[in-house]
């Protein structure tokens, strides 16, 4: 009995003592979601070039419309562009920067302006449209220009969502400025892929279809003169039986009246 007594007495020890371990015991931690590596945006523009170290190149993907920045086969920054539109597209190949002129200016493309500044014709191309009297050129602005192939270069310019240069490659103007920065004489620029250029001229077409129609409106509205002509026609033969009427009038004339 007694030793029976001794043996519920430790139970209940132990079981006290396993309580309250349990509860001072911390609960076990969560498991920590793992960060997600990051991702290049497919439509906005990023720059991480400061992370990587190496010779740069730059690929120029006329298919997705989009420049591509790389050191050492990294791929450190990304751009959507607008390249050159249909009959002006951009040249493929394999090509080097040649020249940086980070405030450059078009020599072919641009307005003219009046002595005071005005703008007298904008849209202007020097091989077409000749130059008002009084008034000299001014050349679209090219900032960040890095010219890669003759007259073709890249530079900040403005970006519709198509290709709409006319040759170049345009660019948001804070990339523009980053790929300016740290493409030097001598980096390979490859273009490659197709543009899908869009065709302008819709105009035409619209002044085609209504030149047959405006015919068709013309030709029932002519008839009509000549249906108001006829009337007459008939008036002179019914002057004619009018004439014999006087003399058997008497009589006739005066049931109509009645």
């Amino acid at each position: 009995m007694h030793r029976t007594l001794i043996l519920r007495f430790l139970g209940a020890v132990a079981l006290v003592a396993f309580a309250s371990g349990c509860a001072l015991l911390p609960p076990p931690p969560k498991p920590k979601p793992k960060p997600l590596a990051p991702q290049p945006p497919t439509k906005k523009s990023y720059w991480n070039a400061e992370a990587v170290t190496g010779e740069p190149a730059i690929v120029i993907n006329l298919s997705e419309q989009r420049a591509h920045f790389f050191r050492n086969d990294n791929e450190v920054a990304q751009s959507p562009i607008s390249s050159g539109k249909r009959g002006f597209e951009t040249p493929t190949g394999s090509f080097k920067v040649i020249q940086l002129d980070k405030n450059h200016a078009s020599n072919l493309y641009g307005e003219y302006v009046s002595a005071s500044g005005g703008v007298v014709q904008s849209n202007v191309d020097v091989n077409k449209h000749q130059r008002p009297d009084g008034a000299s050129f001014r050349g679209a602005k090219m900032p960040f220009f890095i010219r890669f192939n003759g007259g073709i270069g890249m530079h900040a310019g403005r970006l519709p969502g198509y290709p709409a240069s006319h040759g170049c490659v345009r660019m948001p103007r804070a990339i523009a400025a980053h790929f300016f920065a740290n493409a030097p004489l001598g980096t390979p620029v490859t273009v490659t892929g197709s543009a899908r250029t869009r065709a302008e001229p819709s105009r035409p077409a619209k002044k085609a279809g209504a030149t047959p129609a405006q015919p068709v409106p013309a030709t029932p509205a002519e008839p009509a003169p000549p249906d108001a002509a006829t009337p007459p026609a008939p008036a002179p033969e019914s002057a004619p039986k009018v004439e014999p009427a006087p003399e058997k009038p008497p009589a006739p004339a005066t049931p109509a009246g009645a």
